[in-house]
Parts: C-alpha cells; structure tokens; sequence
C-alpha cells in the first residue's frame, strides 16, 4: 500500500550525559561537528544499551520528524542505514531507533542493514549552564547511504512525498558535488513525487562565518539541489551561510531581520527557481515564526511575507530537532492539503502554521515524551483554524485535548 511520505536519510542517536566533556574537546563548547567513525569512543555496547535503559537517547533525524507525521494518521515510511549487531541483527543504537519508529507505527520495511559501519551517534555534551556543550556527530552508516537502495524502496512504497534528511551529512549522499543527490530527487519527481530536503551543516561558530562573509564548502552541494526541490526551508543563520557560499556577493548582514530574510528569499527564488510547472514553497525559520515565498504552478509569486507564530505561550524543554518538527508539521499539511498544494491554490501561510505548531509542542515537550503533544490531524487543524493565539501553553495543550 502507498505511503503519504518517505523520510530518508541520517538515522542517529542522540546521547546526552553530564560526562561527555570529551565532546567539548573534540568539536569545543557549543560546538557542532561530523565527526570520523574511527575517532568514536570506544565505548562498549552493553554501557550504549544501558543508557539508552536509562533514558539518556532520543531519536534524532528522521525521529524528529516520522513520528510526528505519523501521529497525524498519515503513512509514514522511514528509509535509513542501521548498524548490524546483537540485537535481534542491529547494534544497540540500530534497536533503540528501530524500535522507536515502529512504536510510533512507521513502516521500517526500508532498513537497510550495514554490515560494517554502525548506527549513527550523536553525543551531546548535557551542561546546567548556560553554555551550550558541544555536540559530535557521527554518521557512520548514513556515510554509506545508498542510492540505487533507496530507489527500490521509492518503487516499492510509491510515497507522495520524499523528505530527504540532509544534503551535507553523508559521503556517499553527497557524491559528485550533490548532483547525485539532485538527480534522485529530480528522478523522484518525475514519479509525480513533492519532494524536500534540508541542509544541516555542521559547523562549530556560524556567527564568525556569518560576520566575516566566508563561504562553507558543504553548501555547495545546495547548487546542483536547490532547483529540483518543491519544499525547502533554512534557518536565517543559514541562510546567510548559503548565500555566502552560493551568491555572487556576501550575505548583507547589515539588514535588519525582515529587510534580509525578504532579501534573501528574493534571491534564492531569482537563482534557483525553474519554469517546470511545479509549485514551489521556499522559507526562512526564525524564533518566532518563518518568512515564506512561494510560486504557483504558472509562474504566479505570493511573498515574500512572514508567518508569526501563534504558538509561543510556554518554556522550551530542548531546541534539538526544532527545524526537523517544523518541517514535519509542513509535511503534515501539505500532504493532507497535496492537490491544493499543486494547483498552488493551498493556504501557504497556514502551511507554515503548522510547522509553527509542531515545532512549538516538540521543543517543550519533555524529553521522555517528545512526541506525545502531537495529535490526530483533525485536531491539529482545529487549532490552526483558531482564530487567535494562545495566552499559555497550558491553553494550548486544552485546545488540543
């Protein structure tokens, strides 16, 4: 049976402990980094296994997402690279993540087992200051991300649409300058496919690239990519990276918040937007809210413009995963809403809505339960309809009860 969506891409882990100073050591404080299989510590599989027991893994990558589409009662398939082990043919990370999305009712028929390389890992630096601590990634498996693999599950499954998590993160998945990687998209939709990827780039200070107008080589994989996709969407540190890298001129860091996201999504829409018939839907995440530009299937242009939160009421848990629910709640109304969204005549505004609202119930939910303020589409919708915002989140959680 078809799927509404296929999540591929960059399964991971994400352990945090007080005690993974070695993290700081490896990427600094605050800082993020893809890290070498070679350089994991070597620690064993039982003491992986009995912190995940103990409550210290989340489920990142696609586990910032599926599940959260899933919880809507759309079908939702995940499509990712597990390490082999001992544990029912997975290592100890493989099970946990495994596990979490078929919990979550996902189609897991896509796992690809690597003999070789292990689950993906994050380890995260978990401090009680207010310094961030730093975060290293390991990709392992996903470096190994296969495309001729996952286009048998594209047939097999025949989704709407294929979100692809990230371009930047895996060494196969980025072959040839990412044109790789734009080809299956662009393969993806010739199927009558919506497609969407994100970049994450890890990088240990953006604010230093930002001010000092320095491209960054891994989002030259966005050139060959940005064309051929109908959905993306960045941060607005991103964005001013990307245009670094990708414009003629360095980002105008100068503007205003407003002035240079308007700005910014002007020119990625000038540079990258093909006459394909296809809508096209580009943002810019911000802590309140996105800034959206879309064109409709004959040419027409909506935006620039922003979408303010209306779910704001509450104190955050954890950022970890905020862009990847964000999306999720996108992908959620633009699946439910998918011949409004070709035709081009779906209400964008609300589309970013409920990426705000998802994002909003992801990042203050506790840690434990990440995913357990999502609820049935009807619902969700029911709260996009509303015509205000919400004094606290508190309310908000009632009006979704």
């Amino acid at each position: 049976m078809a799927v509404d969506v296929l999540v591929l891409n960059t399964a991971v882990v994400d352990l945090r402990r007080p005690d993974f100073e070695f993290a700081d050591r490896l990427v600094g404080i605050g800082g993020l980094a893809k890290c070498r299989t070679e350089d994991m510590p070597g620690y064993s599989q039982e003491q992986i296994r009995q912190w995940i027991a103990d409550g210290f893994a989340t489920a990142g990558g696609p586990g910032n997402a599926a599940p959260l589409i899933a919880r809507t009662g759309l079908k939702v398939a995940v499509g990712v690279s597990l390490g082999q082990g001992d544990y029912g043919g997975l290592d100890a990370q493989g099970r946990y993540f495994h596990d979490v999305m078929t919990a979550n009712g996902i189609d897991m028929s896509a796992t690809h087992i690597h003999a070789n390389l292990p689950t993906g890992t994050t380890f995260i630096h978990s401090t009680s200051g207010g310094d961030r601590g730093g975060i290293a990634y390991f990709p392992n498996a996903n470096n190994d991300f296969r495309f001729s693999v996952f286009r048998a599950a594209v047939e097999r499954l025949g989704p709407r649409i294929v979100y692809y998590m990230y371009s930047g993160l895996s060494d196969r998945g980025d072959a040839d300058g990412g044109r790789d990687l734009a080809d299956f998209i662009r393969w993806c939709q010739c199927g009558g496919i919506v497609t969407i990827a994100d970049s994450h780039t890890l990088t240990g200070s953006p604010h230093q690239l930002i001010a000092a107008g320095k491209p960054v080589q891994e989002y030259r994989l966005l050139e060959p990519l940005l064309p051929e996709l109908d959905l993306f969407f960045t941060s607005s540190d991103e964005a001013k990276l990307i245009e670094n890298t990708l414009g003629c001129q360095p980002a105008r860091v100068d503007l205003g918040e407003r002035a240079y996201n308007c700005h910014f999504l002007e020119w990625l829409t000038r540079r990258f937007w093909q006459d394909d018939g296809r809508t096209k839907l580009f943002g810019v995440t911000v802590s309140d809210g996105a800034y959206i530009m879309y064109i409709g299937p004959e040419g027409q242009i909506g935006g620039p413009m922003k979408a303010t939160s209306r779910f704001m009421a509450g104190e955050v848990v954890d950022l970890v995963g905020a862009g990847d629910s964000f999306r999720a709640g996108l992908i959620a109304y633009v699946a439910s809403n998918l011949d409004g969204f070709r035709k081009g005549a779906i209400d964008f505004e609300r589309a970013v809505q409920a990426g705000n609202l998802f994002a909003s119930l992801y990042i203050k939910a506790p840690l434990g339960d990440r995913y357990g303020n999502i609820k049935p589409y009807a619902r969700m919708l029911q709260v996009l309809q509303a015509k205000n915002g919400f004094a606290s989140f508190d309310a908000l959680r009632q009006a979704l009860d």
